[in-house]
């Protein structure tokens, strides 16, 4: 498919190609800006060690460096990245594949964890299709996206200086999931028993420049298939430093950064689990609860 399909089509807003392009290029230095990826995997192995089940066939579903896997030494773990470069960072079982096209047999796995990398997914429900097919009845989806009210503070500024230059803004910043949406997405895809839920991490940079060199050594950068595809002008770039020092900063002089993290978690279904009773069911009398005859 060319550039120009790519572009006109309403369903694939993420460039892909460009995605393995910027996680190529993060890979060579990923541990110098590594820390939300690291963070999240740390919050992430807690919620796993929260749960009293042995997972034995185990996919990290678009493992970056391999963050996640470290924490679980002892298991059979399957490391799959978009990115050969990544991957080469990565120890014991390694597939480079697309978290768009999975290439597992039904009922395969374990567990499937995912720290960060389903945000840049154009089908994230059929993706989360795959990732339950994947997985044998009762087995677990546990992961981590970013958020709605993420980067906030950029998406302001980098709108309202290219207002103040150029009198009109383009796309730069990816639409995220909404909290609101993620349990009924987990519910579309089939999974049992959704569990959703947030953290916000907030951290502080010495001004926007920094932010963006950050963002980029994550390999975050724009991917959006409606992008502006000629680099940004020195002129938008310096409005948008100015508006976000006067805007966000902290008592130090530092401008505050906004990550909100999504926990998505569910059950493949299987017929031990927790079933909701059928409508008339209940043991509960209504006048225990509210008084009365």
């Amino acid at each position: 498919m060319t550039k120009t399909d790519l572009s006109d089509n309403p369903a694939i807003v993420f460039d892909r190609q460009a995605l393995r392009r910027n996680r190529n290029r993060a890979a060579n230095n990923f541990a110098a800006h590594d820390f939300l990826v690291r963070e999240v995997a740390e919050r992430l192995y807690d919620k796993y060690r929260d749960i009293n089940r042995t997972f034995n066939h185990i996919l990290d579903l678009g493992c970056h460096d391999g963050a996640l896997a470290e924490r679980l030494k002892d298991k059979f773990i399957i490391n799959q990245d978009l990115s050969g470069k990544f991957l080469a960072t990565c120890k014991g079982h390694r597939v480079q594949a697309d978290e768009e096209l999975l290439p597992y047999k039904p009922s395969s796995l374990d567990l499937v964890l995912s720290n960060l990398s389903l945000h840049w997914v154009n089908d994230l429900p059929g993706c989360l299709a795959q990732i339950k097919q994947a997985l044998k009845p009762d087995g677990l989806f546990l992961g981590a996206v970013l958020g709605g009210e993420t980067l906030t503070e950029l998406r302001q500024c980098l709108m309202e200086a290219e207002v103040n230059i150029r009198g009109g803004a383009s796309l730069r910043i990816s639409p995220f999931v909404d909290v609101r949406n993620a349990g009924s997405l987990l519910q579309r895809a089939g999974f049992a028993l959704p569990v959703v839920d947030t953290d916000r991490i907030t951290v502080t940079y010495e001004n926007a420049f920094k932010l963006m060199q950050e963002l980029r050594g994550m390999g975050e950068g724009n991917i959006l298939t409606k992008r502006a595809r000629s680099l940004t002008s020195p002129r938008v770039m310096m409005e948008c430093a100015r508006i976000y020092h006067d805007k966000f900063t902290d008592h130090r002089g530092r401008i505050t950064v906004t990550f909100d993290i999504i926990y998505m978690m569910g059950w493949s279904p299987h017929k031990s689990q927790q079933q909701p009773l059928k409508p008339g069911q209940g043991k509960v009398s209504l006048s225990d609860v509210f008084g009365g005859k």
